[in-house]
């Protein structure tokens, strides 16, 4: 038995150049038209490069832009749940001409990410595109939100990627391509591998779910979102370190892997689930661990909507399949981890576990119960949040020293 095939080919498609072509396209690119992308581009652009986004060859045109907010599909007819577009404004857009190159540059960093070859330009629908997405059109959604931000026009071509970022240097060893998780899988004799998605630390709810996804397949893959999220989430680096310590602590060893990917979370709920399986085949992964509010924001879903959601795509859309857990928590009167499917006591005993409410108390400097969440986790959130504390007290300082 062998490794799940990437989502619509036999092999990887990879886009990232290097050696003598990447020189070659790094001196060309300075010749260029530049355009600004955002945080959300930036990570795509480089899951373009490194085959994440498997069998993609750049950036959407308008036929599947539209084939995949309306029918999840590609115009090829490809499973594909959620648009991968590049957009700029209608001013800037006017100045290019189909077939030119333009070289597209990291809005925040200004680096030179990679070159977009035109085919098209287009304007959207961006009320179409939230409901259908997000299931939404309040702006006050995160995803919506970004949608309704970007510019009016998107661009649409193939692409050559220069670079990864700051990905591969600031999460060493935690930052991995698709190539590297399914040769690091092979070496580990792994054919069966659930992929644990994460935007937050690991409570003791996110552990119980791994160690279900441990009992029944070689391994488990902790894979955390690497990009932007909103405002209050706890950082990429922070997070790292709280799982990290998790693992060490409290899995035996060799029955997980800790990585991490380029994207910024879309908060699309049932779609973003969809998209977090087809890049995890992508990336080497039979399973995909769909709990409760998998890559949801606020009410905007139910809290098992990117469960039915796979029910409604039918089996051969994708390859890596849900392991769908039903709601997890702590009974007091089982003593231990449990779920909805395992425990015969009622609510009164169960303490319900989120990272909503973990967030919440530790930002307030508030007891957090041993059956919440694990000590050595803890002991990482209450520096970060004592970090942010006194960061806050210099500012609230400095303005007062400003005022007198």
């Amino acid at each position: 038995m062998a490794l799940v095939t990437p989502h619509g080919s036999p092999t990887l498609v990879t886009l990232l150049l290097e050696g003598e072509a990447l020189a070659q396209a790094q001196q060309h690119a300075k010749t260029l038209t530049t355009i600004n992308i955002s945080s959300r581009e930036v990570g795509d652009l480089i899951m373009l490069g490194i085959g994440g986004f498997t069998p993609l060859t750049g950036f959407m045109g308008e036929k599947d832009w539209k084939g995949v907010v309306t029918n999840m599909q590609l115009d090829n007819g490809l499973f594909w749940p959620i648009p991968i577009t590049l957009s700029t404004d209608t001013a800037t857009a006017n100045t290019l001409q189909i077939g030119q190159e333009v070289a597209l540059a990291d809005t925040a960093t200004g680096e030179i990410m990679g070159i977009l070859t035109l085919t098209e330009k287009y304007g959207i629908d961006k009320d179409l595109e939230c409901r259908e997405v997000f299931g939404t059109t309040d702006i006050e959604h995160p995803g919506v939100k970004m949608v309704m931000n970007q510019g009016a026009i998107n661009l649409a071509g193939p692409v050559k990627v220069l670079s990864q970022g700051e990905f591969p240097t600031k999460y060493a060893g935690i930052y991995m391509t698709p190539a590297e998780t399914r040769k690091l899988f092979e070496e580990k004799g792994w054919k069966t591998i659930a992929a644990f998605q994460t935007r937050n630390p690991m409570h003791r709810s996110h552990e119980y779910l791994a160690k279900i996804a441990v009992e029944i397949c070689d391994g488990v893959l902790i894979h955390s979102l690497l990009g932007e999220l909103k405002e209050g989430d706890i950082p990429a680096d922070v997070r790292q370190e709280a799982i990290g310590v998790l693992i060490d602590n409290y899995f035996r060893k060799d029955t997980v892997i800790q990585s991490g990917y380029p994207l910024d979370m879309r908060y699309a709920g049932p779609r973003e689930a969809l998209l977090h399986a087809l890049f995890r085949q992508n990336y080497g992964c039979s399973h995909l661990i769909v709990g409760r509010d998998h890559a949801g924001v606020g009410d905007y879903y139910g809290p098992f909507d990117a469960q039915h959601i796979f029910d409604e795509i039918g089996r051969d859309a994708l390859i890596t399949l849900p392991l769908k857990i039903d709601w997890t928590f702590w009974c007091n009167a089982c003593e231990a981890m449990a779920s909805t499917k395992t425990c015969p006591h009622d609510a009164s005993h169960h303490v319900k576990v989120s990272g909503t409410k973990l967030r919440k108390a530790l930002s307030e400097d508030e007891e957090v119960p041993a059956n919440f969440s694990r000590p050595e986790v803890l002991q990482v959130l209450r520096n970060y949040y004592a970090t942010i504390a006194k960061e806050d007290r210099a500012v609230v300082e400095l303005k007062g020293h400003s005022a007198k």
